[in-house]
């Protein structure tokens, strides 16, 4: 076991339901404090991301602030996002990090990260009542989703859904991208079949309407072996396929400093990367961590 005031650094994307209302995703991001690296809301999918980092005990108390004011503003009886969800607080992995914030490789040692996620869980059942579940080496996150209060009860928590925030999953993982690829097409059948096709090992992906459009909505967890070029790539191609093209994409908050530099510079400003965009610049800003 790792103590609890052993310096390791952590990252947590924390994925809030609330895109909209900007007074209420800023007094989230507040509550984060100098460990907050970035927010990123979107309104069609009613959401926001929001990066922290910091050693290991300052990113825990960080997130757990982050946790009392999402349960405290946001209520989920009244959301209508596209994007699938749990709860208000829906998505809390924890993500070990090297000292500079870059990720510490496939070999890592994801014993801090599940410390943290294990001792998150348990404060936020018993504190917030909360509903909590695990996933990490134990189970992905879409088994969660599909298996939350049927096959799967909470881990920590009520049983039952709380009555305004609904459950939250609490994951300790590697550095993934989240990143979205958008279409020039209304036509949800064809975002759904290009999202299908480049599904695989190292990519999750949905096809979701958004608005007036649909995009590609993916989350790249193994990034070095297939980066947002080759998702841009292999969805530019589909869509020509089918009849439209990409009208855009989109990194949803940070990505590793070696996921930038994996791509030609001058491809990078259209791919909606850049080295201010990554998780080491950030942290290494005068009074981040």
């Amino acid at each position: 076991m790792t103590p609890v005031g052993t310096s390791v650094v952590l990252e947590c994307v924390v994925n809030v339901s609330e895109g909209r209302d900007g007074d209420v995703v800023a007094a989230i991001a507040r509550a984060g404090s100098d460990a907050l690296l970035d927010v990123h809301s979107d309104p069609d999918h009613h959401r926001t991301v929001l990066t922290l980092a910091a050693p290991g005990p300052r990113l825990e108390e960080a997130v757990r602030a982050v946790a009392r004011a999402t349960v405290q503003h946001i209520d989920l009886g009244g959301h209508d996002g596209v994007h699938p969800r749990l709860g208000a607080l829906d998505v809390v992995p924890f993500v070990p990090l090297g000292p500079d914030g870059s990720p510490s490789g496939n070999g890592t040692d994801l014993g801090p990260a599940i410390e943290a996620r294990d001792r998150f869980a348990a404060w936020a059942g018993a504190e917030l009542a909360l509903p909590c579940f695990l996933y990490g080496p134990e189970r992905t996150l879409p088994e969660v989703r599909r298996q939350a209060f049927g096959r799967l009860g909470p881990d920590t928590g009520p049983p039952r859904p709380h009555p305004s925030a609904g459950a939250c999953a609490v994951g300790a993982r590697p550095v993934l991208v989240a990143y979205n690829v958008w279409l020039r097409t209304a036509d949800l059948a064809v975002a759904r079949a290009l999202a299908s096709a480049i599904r695989g090992p190292a990519v999750r992906a949905l096809g979701l309407a958004v608005g007036d459009a649909t995009q590609v909505s993916c989350n790249l967890i193994d990034p070095m072996v297939v980066g947002p070029a080759a998702v841009y790539d292999a969805v530019s191609g589909l869509a020509e396929q089918a009849g439209t093209e990409v009208a855009r994409a989109e990194l949803v908050g940070l990505v590793p400093a070696a996921v930038v530099e994996a791509v030609a510079s001058t491809r990078r400003s259209a791919l909606d990367l850049g080295p201010e965009k990554t998780i080491e610049a950030l942290l290494s800003r005068p009074g981040s961590s």
